[in-house]
């Protein structure tokens, strides 16, 4: 009798000691498939990036890396609006250092222990449970709030015809997930400590201490049996971590992608004056010799594109620009033509921008190489009228709060549309005319500007 009860015993141990490994094994799968697709998304949005022309931003490095920490990590810009700022770094911030605990999960998942840091750690790992429960609290409790101001205050910059569609479900989307992958952490936790209380399995072999959120919710799983108590756990387990690795390979295509490229967008940022133009030297030199003919040479280099008129005309800082917006409409509440009703609004500029980047990405991956489509980004993505609407105040520039630059891909879509196709308004026509001829905006030769110089002196 012992030896037959000692045999099925023996049994029952291997059958749970092949689940186990073939669930290691299952989820170890999931771990390499998740980082390889997200591996792949990140290559594919660098080659999109990088379609656009060469540029060079490395110079003052110690500005820069200032940039990356005032701009991206402090989130220096957001803090014009304090109260704002504050809950959005709960959700940032949060939800990041939160995250670190998914270090642990994957090392339990693919080793097959449970809590592995807890016996390493000691009292710091309660500690850092402990702050990591708090967070979870305020990301809900912020993310709850820009809900309620997206979807039922309807905040002006968020009712916004650019957001049609997709774009705004993806915030709805990425806020509801953010809620529930936090209260599954809590939840998860909370069934945890109600398993060590009954002293269950391998709970009760790692042992921490009495979380303070996580604490006060273990009471209202108190009454369920061992076998409920476990099968909760072990679903917020799961859903956790395929919640985070699906939000992983989510973030790639989602709004949301500021996460990771607001720190580069950060360091490459343009660190000229806002309001200072990049100028093309092959214009500058041209004007050199119209007013110094004899420096003119005999024979001179046909100047190349003037401006852009697809992607690959802009710089590949512009396109990561595009692929940094997060889409929060900053610029646009800003931009004297957005608030006026004109037809112009800088982050629907930018969200074009990258739409069109996308599009010759596919088409590239597709062919081998890129393929005529008979678009462009100017007029297929882009209109003439968005883009003659633009004051260049730069107001959009100020307001964004990773520094973007609607303003520089705007001022190279209308140089194509000027200098290379001249497509302007009649009243340009003889502005141009007279700076050509007479070197300034006004029909005087400047004979007679200098005069003008005699009779206030006189």
């Amino acid at each position: 009798m012992n030896k037959t009860i000692c045999t099925k015993h023996l049994i029952l141990a291997l059958q749970r000691s092949m689940m186990q490994l073939l669930l290691q094994v299952i989820f170890s799968i999931i771990i390499i498939a998740a980082i390889g697709l997200f591996a792949k998304r990140i290559r594919d949005l660098r080659k999109n990036i990088l379609s656009g022309r060469d540029a060079d931003y490395s110079d003052q490095p110690s500005l820069r890396w200032k940039n990356v920490l005032l701009l991206a990590f402090g989130q220096k810009k957001m803090f014009r609006n304090p109260l704002v700022a504050v809950l959005h770094f709960f959700v940032y911030a949060g939800f990041i250092i939160i995250n670190i605990e998914v270090l642990e999960i994957i090392l339990d998942g693919i080793l097959g222990t449970h809590r592995l840091f807890a016996p390493v750690l000691g009292g710091f790992y309660d500690f850092l449970i402990n702050a990591f429960e708090i967070l979870a609290v305020l990301v809900i409790l912020s993310c709850a709030i820009f809900l309620i101001r997206r979807n039922i205050l309807k905040i002006r910059r968020f009712t916004s015809k650019d957001l049609n569609g997709w774009p705004r479900s993806d915030a709805n989307y990425i806020l509801i997930t953010e809620i529930v992958l936090m209260l599954l952490f809590l939840t998860m936790n909370a069934t945890d400590l109600a398993l060590q209380e009954k002293g269950y399995g391998h709970y009760a072999l790692n042992p921490t201490s009495r979380f303070f959120i996580s604490g006060s919710l273990a009471p209202l799983y108190a009454s369920l049996n061992e076998a409920s108590l476990a099968a909760i756990e072990r679903s917020c387990w799961w859903l956790h971590i395929l919640g985070i690795l699906a939000f992983m390979n989510y973030l790639p295509y989602s709004k949301h992608l500021h996460i990771l490229f607001a720190f580069p967008n950060a360091y490459y940022a343009r660190l000229q004056p806002k309001g200072e133009m990049n100028n093309m030297p092959a214009v500058q030199q041209e004007v050199l010799y119209a007013m110094h003919p004899e420096s003119a040479p005999a024979e001179a280099t046909p100047p190349g594109r003037f401006g852009a008129k697809d992607v690959f005309d802009l710089s590949w800082r512009n396109l990561l620009d595009a692929y940094s917006c997060t889409e929060c409409g900053r610029c646009s509440a800003a931009c004297p033509a957005t608030t006026t009703g004109k037809a112009l609004s800088p982050r629907k500029i930018m969200m074009a921008t990258r739409d069109r980047a996308e599009d010759v990405g596919k088409n590239i991956r597709k062919n081998g190489s890129f393929v005529n489509d008979d678009k462009t980004l100017l007029y297929d993505y882009i209109t003439v009228e968005e883009l003659r609407a633009c004051t260049t105040c730069n107001a959009c520039v100020e307001e964004c709060p990773v520094s973007i630059s609607p303003l520089e891909i705007i001022l190279e879509l209308r140089r194509s549309l000027v200098m290379e196709e001249s497509n302007v308004p009649q009243e340009w026509n003889v502005m141009f005319n007279n700076i050509e001829n007479n070197f300034a905006p006004w029909q005087f030769s400047p004979d007679d500007r200098d005069r003008w110089k005699e009779f206030t002196n006189g």
